[in-house]
């Protein structure tokens, strides 16, 4: 396998950089643009994000980071370099045979992905999390460690769903929308915001 470069060094692409050893990459290096940061747990930071084009030819890319406004960034960038950007998925997660798993997506230990989910490019489907039958998470959403998408469930771009939040069935959350932790949403969110508490409304 080619030599993998993360952008992002932080726990989570600490994390990352974890799965990506379990599917078989053997060097691994990191790229961030805070220049006092020059190792992420075990590997190396050897630049910064300026340096993505030197390594497109090369090396794998996988972006490690949480805010999708930023992964978005990137993800266009190791684009315009003809970089090619990796799926990450944990050996121990479960994903049903027709699930769909979006480009630059990770899927992390213990979470699971029913039949007829899709999930869009650049996603993060965190520890121990679901996503139910015919979901639709569309591209660069965050379903946060131990979320739950019922059957159904679909979002727009940028969503965040919460740590332990729970979205009931047949339900559509609009983009730009952050869910907060332990939130239950148990209607359709239309317009976009952050969303607290069970049921969940709107934060003014």
């Amino acid at each position: 396998m080619r030599p993998l470069i993360i952008i992002g060094a932080s726990g989570h692409g600490e994390v990352c950089a974890d799965i990506a050893k379990l599917n078989g990459y053997e060097k691994i290096r990191f790229l961030d643009d805070d220049k006092t940061i020059r190792c992420c747990g075990e590997y190396g930071v050897v630049g910064g994000t300026a340096d993505i084009a030197a390594y497109a030819d090369s090396s794998d890319f996988f972006v490690a980071v949480g805010n999708s406004r930023i992964r978005l960034c990137m993800t266009e960038k190791i684009r315009e370099c003809c970089g090619t950007n990796i799926t990450l998925i944990h050996p121990a997660a479960v994903i049903a045979e027709n699930a769909d798993i979006g480009k630059g997506t990770v899927i992390m230990a213990g979470a699971v992905i029913n039949p007829g989910a899709k999930i869009g490019k650049s996603c993060i489907v965190n520890t121990c999390s679901s996503v139910d039958h015919d979901c639709l998470v569309n591209d660069y959403c965050h379903i946060s460690v131990g979320a739950h998408l019922v059957g159904h469930v679909e979002t727009g771009v940028h969503v965040w769903i919460g740590a332990g939040a729970v979205v009931s069935n047949n339900l559509k959350v609009t983009g730009n929308t952050v869910i907060g932790a332990g939130a239950v949403i148990v209607k359709d969110i239309t317009t976009a915001g952050t969303y607290i508490g069970v049921p969940a409304r709107k934060v003014k």
